[in-house]
């Protein structure tokens, strides 16, 4: 009776302890070897006092000590307390002389109790894999986020820069054109009239930077066509002829390939009036199997004398071919600018 009740005490201590450390939180703790020492050996007693007389309700206590035990140890250690719970009620079973039932049922009930313990040592490890593999996601989905605002804002300053650079540069001509009617010529009527193309002229950059922003999230229409417009343009604007040659068979391009090559086109013609005002332009665009190429020509200016047009200056600094070229890099295109027989030319590529 004495040794029923020193079990009770302390199999109840045992796992009374080790439930307040889990539900405390304290997992280093309850993972202490002292800890699990002590809910072993509570497992090992009561099924060695469980074989008594009026004390067979001790099984239970053991039952629970090793179902803990299971879930948290590894298989071989969880074997280990088991056979020592067996070898525990076995020897009680001999010292008490219990029935031979008892002697065979009760250690088949400590290996399926250890069994569910594994089972539920497994299931939790996987929810835990789980949790922490969503938390994984989560991050990876808020990055991807991160990262797609990045790209967006990007996407959207280089536009607005495109956009501002080609508007501000012709401007910037008009008013050189407009200055030098007045200051050198003496020509007033010709300046107003320079002047009223600058004013449409940043109407219009208005109206494109407007229209940039738009297509970030929209189709251009086909790049052949916005060509033909920016050539018409082109040639209202500066005086100059301006001759687009389309070949092979157009194909509708996405619009992360048609925008770069539509800038492209865009700083080469600002250049053109730049460096070389009132030589003629050639655009080409070329549609191939595997990429489509643009191809901007003309004749390389003579340096400015007084009695030539100046070679106007503009604010973009000389940075717009090398802004475009790493736009084309990024979709595994090239660009080239140079001299070529003669001609200044600057071609472009992108894959389709």
């Amino acid at each position: 009776m004495t040794l029923a009740i020193v079990t009770y005490a302390l199999g109840g201590l045992a796992l009374l302890w080790w439930e307040l450390t889990h539900a405390l939180g304290d997992e280093a703790a309850r993972r202490a070897p002292r800890m699990r020492i002590l809910l072993g050996a509570a497992a090992a007693l009561s099924g060695y006092a469980s074989a008594f007389p009026h004390a067979g309700a001790l099984i239970g206590l053991s039952l629970i000590a090793v179902m803990h035990l299971g879930t948290e140890l590894s298989l071989p250690l969880g074997w280990a307390v088991a056979g020592c719970t067996v070898v525990a009620l076995e020897t009680g079973v001999l010292v008490a002389g219990a029935s031979r039932g008892f002697a065979v049922g009760y250690p088949m009930l400590v290996a399926l109790v250890l069994v569910a313990g594994h089972n539920r040592r497994a299931y939790r490890i996987r929810a835990e894999q789980s949790a922490a593999m969503l938390a994984q996601s989560e991050l990876l989905r808020a990055e991807q986020r991160r990262v797609a605002v990045l790209d967006e804002r990007a996407r959207i300053a280089r536009e607005i820069h495109d956009v501002l650079a080609h508007s501000l540069g012709a401007l910037s001509i008009q008013i050189q054109a407009a200055s030098a009617l007045l200051t050198d010529h003496r020509d007033v009527d010709r300046a107003v009239t320079v002047l009223d193309g600058a004013r449409r002229l940043t109407a219009d950059g208005l109206a494109e930077t407007r229209r940039a922003v738009h297509a970030l999230r929209s189709d251009l229409a086909p790049l052949d066509e916005e060509l033909a417009t920016m050539a018409d343009t082109h040639r209202q604007r500066h005086g100059v002829p301006v001759r687009l040659r389309v070949e092979g068979e157009p194909s509708p391009l996405p619009a992360d390939q048609a925008l770069p090559l539509f800038r492209t086109a865009q700083e080469a013609l600002t250049n053109a009036a730049k460096h070389a005002p009132a030589q003629p332009v050639e655009v080409a665009l070329t549609y191939e199997d595997e990429h489509v190429t643009l191809t901007v020509d003309n004749p390389l200016g003579a340096p400015p004398s007084p009695r030539r047009a100046p070679a106007f200056a503009t604010v973009d600094g000389g940075y717009g071919l090398t802004g475009m070229r790493e736009r084309l890099l990024l979709l595994g295109g090239t660009l080239d600018a140079g001299v070529r027989d003669g001609q200044w030319r600057v071609r472009a590529e992108v894959p389709r």
